[in-house]
C-alpha cells in the first residue's frame, strides 16, 4: 500500500482544506497522476499520486481540514480498469412453442377514446380533443391548455395545432374574483455556502487593511493617445519577436518603478515604530480567479525589460487562473497595481494589500471631451488613476506626486526609455 500524505505547503503554512477528490475509490490511478485538490489560504496546489494502482481508500472528504502530513488515502497494487468483472448479459427470455407472444398491450394514456358523434358542430372542448391527434394533444398538456368552449376546425371537427395555438394566446376573461398567482417556480430563497480557505484569508487580510492602515486614496486621469498610438505601431513586431503581446501592464509598471525611485515612502512598509526602504521593485499585479483575487508577485521590474515584465505577468496571471501558483510567489511585493478596466470600473479605492504602503488602481478606457493646450475641444481616450495610500508614512504631497509623475510617464512613453 502507497499512503497519499498532505505534502509541505510552503512557509508559514500549516494547513489545507481538501478541496476535491479528483479521483473516487476503485479508479485506477498513474504514477504522478493529480488525484485531489487542496486549497490553502493563498493557493490551490494538486496532490499527485505517489505510485501507480487502484485508490482502494480516500480517508478525509472533501471540506475537511488537514494538516502536513495528514493520510488522505491509500494506493493498492492492481488496476480498477482491469480487475472489473464484465456484468453477463441477462438470457433472452423464450416463449414454449405451442404459445404465440402476446402483442404488447398499448398504454391507456396514448390512445384517447374516440367519440361516435363526428358532426364537427356538435365536438367542442374535451370532445374535440379526444378526436384529435396525439400532437395536438401534447400541446394542450404540455401548455395546460384549456379547451372547454374551443371548437375545432379539423376534419371531423378536430382540434388542429392552430386551434390550440389560438386558444393559448387567447386572453383570460376578466372575473370578479382575484386569482391567487402561481407560486414561485424557483429554487430556495437562501443558499449557505462556507467561505472557502483563500476567501477567508482575503477577508482576514482586507479587515486587517482597514483596521490598521490610515488609508486615503487620490485620483488623476492619464491621456492614452501616445501609449496606444505606440502599442498599435509596434505590438505586432513586439509579438512577433518575443512571443508575447503587448498589453498596457507593462507600462504602468515601468511608470511606477520610475515614480517609486523618485517617492521611496511609497515602496517602504512600517514595522513597529520603524520605517523599511526597500531598495528593489518587485511589484504585485491582482489577477482575479474563480477562486478569489491573488496577487503574485514580479521581481525585480527596475531590472527587467518591458517584453521580461509582459511575460512574467501573462505567464503568472495563467497559472493563477489554473491554481498552479506557488505561495513563495505571491510573496514579498513591494508595491501593487490593480486593473479594475478590464471588468469595465470606471473609478474605484483600491485597498491596500498590507504591509505595502500604495496600490495603484487602474480603471477603463473612455473617450472624452478634453480641452487642448490650444483652447480647442477634442476626444481622448482617458483612464481614471487612483492611487490608495498609508497616510501613516505617505503624505498627501508624495502621494499627489506619485499620481502625477504615472500620468507624465503614461503621457510621453519616451521618458521611460530615458528613465527620467
Amino acid at each position: 500500500m502507497a499512503q497519499i500524505v498532505v505534502p509541505t505547503l510552503g512557509e508559514s503554512v500549516s494547513e489545507a482544506t481538501v478541496a476535491q477528490w479528483l479521483k473516487k475509490e476503485g479508479d485506477a490511478v498513474r504514477a504522478d497522476e493529480p488525484i485531489l485538490e487542496l486549497e490553502t489560504d493563498k493557493v490551490t496546489l494538486e496532490v499527485n499520486a505517489p505510485a501507480a494502482g487502484t485508490l482502494v481508500s480516500i480517508s478525509v472528504k472533501q471540506g475537511e481540514n488537514v494538516k502536513v502530513g495528514t493520510i488522505l488515502g491509500e494506493i493498492g497494487a492492481g488496476n480498477a480498469a482491469n480487475d472489473a468483472k464484465p456484468v453477463a448479459a441477462p438470457a433472452p427470455a423464450t416463449v414454449p412453442a405451442n404459445m404465440t407472444p402476446s402483442a404488447p398491450k398499448a398504454d391507456s394514456a396514448s390512445i384517447a377514446p374516440v367519440s361516435k358523434n363526428t358532426d364537427p358542430a356538435a365536438l367542442q372542448g374535451t370532445a374535440a380533443l379526444e378526436n384529435s391527434g396525439p400532437a395536438v394533444r401534447k400541446m394542450v398538456t404540455d401548455g395546460n391548455v384549456d379547451v372547454s368552449g374551443m371548437q375545432g376546425s379539423g376534419k371531423d371537427g378536430r382540434l388542429t395545432k392552430e386551434d390550440v395555438v389560438r386558444g393559448a394566446s387567447a386572453p383570460t376573461p376578466a372575473t370578479s374574483v382575484a386569482t391567487p398567482s402561481a407560486p414561485r417556480e424557483t429554487g430556495p430563497r437562501e443558499e449557505r455556502v462556507k467561505m472557502t480557505r483563500l476567501r477567508q484569508r482575503i477577508a482576514v487580510r482586507l479587515k486587517e487593511a482597514q483596521n490598521t492602515a490610515a488609508m486615503l486614496t487620490t485620483f488623476n486621469e492619464v491621456d492614452m493617445t501616445a501609449v496606444m498610438e505606440l502599442r498599435n505601431k509596434y505590438k505586432d513586431s513586439f509579438e512577433k519577436k518575443h512571443g508575447v503581446k503587448m498589453g498596457f501592464m507593462s507600462f504602468f509598471v515601468k511608470a511606477a518603478v520610475v515614480a517609486l525611485k523618485d517617492l521611496p515612502a511609497v515602496n517602504g512598509e512600517i514595522n513597529g515604530d520603524d520605517i523599511i526602504y526597500k531598495n528593489y521593485y518587485d511589484l504585485g499585479v491582482a489577477v482575479s480567479t474563480p477562486q478569489g483575487l491573488v496577487v503574485p508577485v514580479v521581481k525585480d521590474c527596475d531590472t527587467k525589460s518591458m517584453a521580461a515584465i509582459e511575460k512574467d505577468i501573462a505567464d503568472k496571471g495563467t497559472r493563477a487562473r489554473d491554481g498552479k501558483l506557488s505561495i513563495d510567489e505571491m510573496m514579498g511585493g513591494t508595491f501593487t497595481i490593480t486593473n479594475g478596466g478590464v471588468f469595465g470600473s470606471l473609478m474605484s479605492t483600491p485597498i491596500l494589500n498590507t504591509p505595502q504602503s500604495g496600490i495603484l488602481g487602474m480603471h477603463k478606457i473612455q473617450q472624452r471631451p478634453i480641452v487642448m493646450p490650444d483652447g480647442s475641444i477634442a476626444a481622448r481616450p482617458m483612464m481614471y488613476l487612483a492611487l490608495s495610500y498609508d497616510h501613516r508614512i505617505v503624505d498627501g504631497r508624495e502621494a499627489v506626486t506619485f499620481l502625477v509623475k504615472i500620468k507624465e510617464a503614461i503621457e510621453d512613453p519616451q521618458r521611460l526609455i530615458l528613465d527620467i
